[in-house]
């Protein structure tokens, strides 16, 4: 067997910079939940006045997600992540302003800016990881998502600390925009330019018909940036395949995170601080899994660990769901998180084999998962109010176990088929350099 590229400086500095700044990223995302109640507090609303508040991280996420891949195609991710990490910190700067002095619209406004920060720099950073796996021969995305697990485990402690201490929520936020800053910084100069920058192949009908599609707007032989740019891709039954895998495991993982404490206390009769602790326990359990799933891939690869994962997560969703014992079903919240903690980062390095489009079919993917991640789990409220959120769960049960049954998709394809086996392109290499 092959011994995979030894990592050069600017690779391990490349590689360094994006696990940093994904901790950095979650641990700023813990850091607004884990404070949550305390700006509900200084801005003296309702339940109801605060779901319309927390509406803006939703619209600025969307919008930040549905943008970065045209950007990221035409300005490369670097500068994406840049704009990405301004956001972050404007946001954050805008929340604790708008805290401090009991705005309420000056939190919706800074979740919007944080939001869409997120979103741009999300999804930046997945072409970016699949670039760097390219160039290695070996999984890096898992444990890049791992570290923004690991931050949200950090900024959940830190929270509940402060929190503890009624240390003011705006100084809190603040300090964490500060701690952004730097990270985002020292990133922005290690990651190289151009990653991520496609032009059109002539060869390729996918792309003949992008660029005909969208006229002008492509601009000198580029793939056209936004929607359009991502839909030639989707043509692809592999391609959809992987995304149908990835919209169940974002699921998954999302609906842990939006319903989890209150599922423990609504749906097994637990304290609040018992559901809380419970979301822990499935953070350290996602955070475990995408740190410790590298060797499983290397070793029996991503469609029977994604096959595995999917069928482990299935398993604790069903002990959650169908047990009545609250011990058990806290305990089965770790094969949750588990087997829901590999999904979404390696059907995105899937989608990224190769080097022909690879960008657009990682943003693509990247889009399907951050939908499915933040749209989808909130829909589970509406059929909650008529069948219970126990049994509103069951959903996600459905969507893991159809995605165990297609995960043949997630294997190398064949050479000739449009992509070929990961190369070793230079860090800032443009991906139609490499075609």
């Amino acid at each position: 067997m092959k011994n995979p590229p030894v990592m050069d400086a600017t690779t391990r500095r490349w590689r360094a910079a994006l696990f940093l700044f994904m901790l950095a990223t979650g641990v700023s995302m813990a850091s607004w939940v884990a404070r949550t109640p305390a700006v509900r507090d200084a801005l003296d609303v309702t339940t109801g006045s605060m779901g319309l508040v927390l509406f803006g991280l939703s619209v600025g996420s969307m919008a930040g997600v549905l943008a970065s891949g045209g950007l990221v195609r035409r300005r490369g991710g670097r500068q994406v992540i840049a704009a990405g990490a301004g956001l972050l910190v404007a946001g954050l700067l805008v929340i604790a302003g708008g805290a401090a002095l009991e705005v309420s619209a000056g939190v919706f406004c800074g979740l919007a800016l944080f939001g869409a920060g997120m979103g741009l720099a999300e999804v930046a950073f997945n072409i970016e990881g699949a670039a760097v796996e390219r160039t290695l021969g070996r999984p890096v995305l898992p444990v890049l998502h791992g570290c923004f697990s690991l931050g949200t485990v950090v900024g959940a402690l830190l929270g509940m600390g402060l929190t503890a201490v009624r240390f003011p929520v705006g100084w809190h936020l603040a300090a964490v925009a500060v701690a952004v800053a730097a990270a985002g910084v020292w990133t922005v100069r290690a990651v190289p330019a151009g990653t991520g920058q496609e032009e059109a192949d002539p060869k390729d009908p996918a792309d003949s018909d992008a660029d005909s599609a969208a006229g002008s707007e492509g601009g000198g032989g580029r793939h056209p940036t936004g929607l359009l740019g991502q839909s030639a891709v989707w043509r692809d039954r592999r391609l959809v395949l992987i995304g149908l895998i990835v919209l169940a495991m974002a699921f998954a993982e999302g609906s842990a995170n939006d319903w989890l404490p209150l599922l423990m206390v609504d749906g097994h009769g637990t304290s609040a601080t018992a559901g809380s602790l419970t979301f822990m326990l499935f953070a350290v359990a996602m955070t475990t899994g995408r740190f410790t799933g590298g060797p499983l891939l290397v070793r029996y690869g991503p469609a029977a660990v994604v096959r595995a994962s999917a069928l482990v997560a299935a398993a604790g969703v069903a002990l959650v769901v169908f047990s009545d014992n609250a011990l058990l079903a806290g305990a089965a919240v770790v094969l949750w998180g588990l087997g829901a903690s590999l999904g979404f980062p390696v059907t995105i390095s899937a989608a990224g084999e190769g080097v022909r489009n690879a960008s657009a079919r990682v943003a693509a993917v990247s889009t399907a998962g951050y939908a499915a991640f933040l749209v989808g789990p909130p829909s589970l409220g509406f059929l909650a109010d008529h069948v219970g959120l126990r049994n509103a769960m069951v959903v996600v049960l459905v969507l893991l176990g159809g995605a165990a049954l297609i995960t043949r998709a997630l294997r190398t394809p064949p050479s000739g088929a449009g992509e070929g086996p990961p190369g070793a392109p230079a860090p800032g290499a443009r991906q139609s350099d490499l075609v």
